[in-house]
């Protein structure tokens, strides 16, 4: 039952008692109100007088309560956090689960045991609910934290040079504000899962002397994004059936875009518009083929994965990453090969960064001979890990289904076209094939509440995929005006990927507003960079009206352009020097009114 539906005649309180468990409950967050349940169904169990026992133990929560933090960009680290919070709480702890975009950081003076998963984003930045707490401790106002016992797990990508960075920093300003460290932090590779698992059964265990056990029933709910309820995960995927594969590019263009729809037929699994979707893909058995090939292995040799033992072909095929290198990898070959090539770029990150973006394993394998053993190159390799793409329908829309734009993955090496593992699994798949599935929640990319607010899209090329399903959301729910794309692309006839959907958006109302640049139709490039910024005046006036502005797409290049220009149009018509710019943008992505989803 609602409180809003309670009332002295339909429930044994007064109608005073009502009024005030309405106010109580209004100021409380969704975790304090699952904590509170908790704690009443458990008074009410014992018998106590929750009246007389709620002051008391409001004082020992404090002790009693593990906080678990995550800030999460993709997803992952929420998954981690929910699985360490289940663990906790079947151990009978009380547990605190929360985001850290939603956590009060002035609540830290008053914790005891903090454990956080926290992952990097890009070049070392935090991810976008992580923001304001990483802001926080490292600024004035942090408090002295000697009362606090804490742990952190950073998630990562070794790949790039500041390497579990956000997680770096959590853990000195910790230590530096007087908290005492439970274990080492522990950094995570992309395959983290073995890592993430021990660290989570360790840090158990270093928790244990500092909590006074508590019955089971008595531990406070563990706060689980409701999204995460289905029966469908990243560990456990649904296996959808592809509907379509449609090429959205011309004849004549130089890419390849794909418009994919995926039947999910009656899984229950939902979304909304500004998730994504995981799709975990098999790698090519041509290219599967080359690489045995190339090392002169057996295809039917057995190897194991975990505790399955299977052909050399089929791990390769389903169970290792071929199209993504990593240092490790990279590292482990030149040791192998012997190259002293590959062994100098142990020491430039910088060269290193750029050869694993333009190299596959069966580069390396081709180029750099070594002579290697079946169980010793599988162990070698990383394990396949799912992909994400922006979901690019509203399922109040297309109810059933899924939409994607996918562009496929592909260069030309010594004559060899090589292609990206899951842009080329869905661009080469056929009318009912299968593909396991699962969404993965992305809460700091929705549109406003308020459906009146006005919204800035900037989406080039396949950025444009969340765009196209904010757009599907707004027309449903009959929401005019106030919205306003910017698309780039290299050609107008070849490369206006939903061309006509934009067009009848504009026609019927639902889309104020489209700029557009096709940056290779004139004789100077134009990106959209440039469009906002000859745009400046409209641009600030709608900020100043309040518009949230989202980014979607490339964060190496196109997203850090996008961020200048918007700099200079604060600059150039809000009057703004070049700091007060930065800080204005900060300020609204503190607010949630500038939001990315970039790769």
């Amino acid at each position: 039952m609602l409180l809003n539906e309670l009332s002295s005649l339909a429930s044994p309180l007064s109608q005073g008692q009502v009024d005030q468990l309405k106010k109580l409950t209004a100021e409380l967050s969704a975790v304090q109100l699952a904590w509170v349940s908790g704690y009443l169904a458990a008074s009410a169990n014992s018998g106590a007088n929750v009246g007389q026992g709620a002051g008391a133990l409001a004082q020992a929560a404090p002790e009693q309560t593990v906080t678990i933090l995550y800030g999460s960009q993709t997803g992952n680290g929420r998954g981690v956090a929910t699985a360490l919070a289940a663990k906790a709480q079947a151990q009978g702890y009380a547990v605190n689960l929360t985001s850290m975009g939603d956590y009060n950081s002035r609540q830290l003076k008053q914790e005891t045991l903090l454990l956080l998963v926290v992952s990097t984003h890009g070049e070392g930045e935090a991810p976008d609910d992580a923001m304001e707490l990483h802001k926080f401790l490292g600024s004035k106002r942090a408090p002295k934290l000697d009362q606090l016992h804490y742990s952190v797990l950073a998630l990562g990508d070794s790949s790039y040079e500041f390497f579990c960075q956000t997680g770096k920093d959590f853990d000195a300003r910790l230590s530096a504000l007087g908290a005492k460290s439970l274990l080492p932090m522990v950094e995570c590779d992309v395959d983290y899962d073995k890592a993430a698992d021990t660290w989570q059964e360790q840090v158990i265990t270093a928790i244990k002397p500092h909590l006074a056990s508590t019955s089971v029933s008595s531990a406070s709910v563990v706060s689980i994004n409701s999204a995460q309820e289905s029966i469908f995960s990243k560990q456990a995927p649904y296996s959808a059936e592809v509907l379509v594969s449609q090429k959205l590019t011309g004849r004549d263009s130089d890419r390849d875009v794909r418009h994919v729809e995926i039947d999910l037929a009656d899984s229950g699994l939902t979304y909304e518009v500004g998730d994504a979707l995981g799709i975990w893909f098999t790698n090519n058995e041509a290219l599967v083929d080359e690489i045995i090939s190339s090392l002169a292995l057996s295809a039917d040799e057995p190897v194991t994965i975990g505790d399955n033992s299977m052909s050399l072909k089929q791990a390769l095929i389903e169970h290792k990453e071929l199209t993504q290198l990593n240092p490790a990898f990279v590292k482990a070959w030149a040791e192998l090969s012997v190259n002293a090539k590959l062994l100098s770029l142990q020491d430039d990150k910088a060269a290193l960064r750029q050869f694993i973006l333009s190299h596959q394993v069966i580069d390396l394998v081709t180029a750099y001979p070594a002579k290697v053993d079946a169980a010793q190159f599988v162990e070698l390799l990383r394990p396949l890990t799912p992909r994400l793409y922006s979901i690019a329908s509203s399922q109040a829309e297309v109810e059933a289904e899924v939409h994607l734009t996918v562009a496929l993955v592909e260069d030309e090496r010594q004559g060899q076209t090589r292609f990206g593992g899951a842009s080329h699994f869905l661009a080469s798949a056929q009318e009912g094939q299968s593909v396991k599935v699962y969404v993965e929640p992305n809460k700091h990319f929705r549109l406003p509440e308020n459906p009146d607010t006005p919204v800035i899209m900037v989406g080039p090329g396949t950025g444009v995929a969340p765009f196209r399903a904010f757009m599907q959301q707004r027309a449903v729910d009959g929401v005019s005006g106030n919205s306003w794309l910017f698309f780039g692309n290299p050609h107008f006839e070849q490369d206006f990927l939903y061309q006509t959907e934009w067009q009848q958006h504009l026609k019927n109302g639902e889309l104020t507003r489209l700029d557009v640049a096709f940056s290779r139709d004139q004789a100077h490039k134009v990106y959209v960079q440039h469009r906002i910024k000859e745009q400046g005046r409209d641009v600030w006036q709608w900020l100043q009206d309040g518009a949230h502005l989202y980014i979607c797409g490339d964060a190496e290049r196109m997203a850090k352009d996008v961020h200048q220009a918007l700099i200079e149009v604060a600059m150039e018509f809000g009057g703004l020097s070049a700091d007060d710019a930065a800080a204005y943008l900060d300020e609204l992505r503190s607010q949630k009114r500038y939001q990315k989803d970039v790769y």
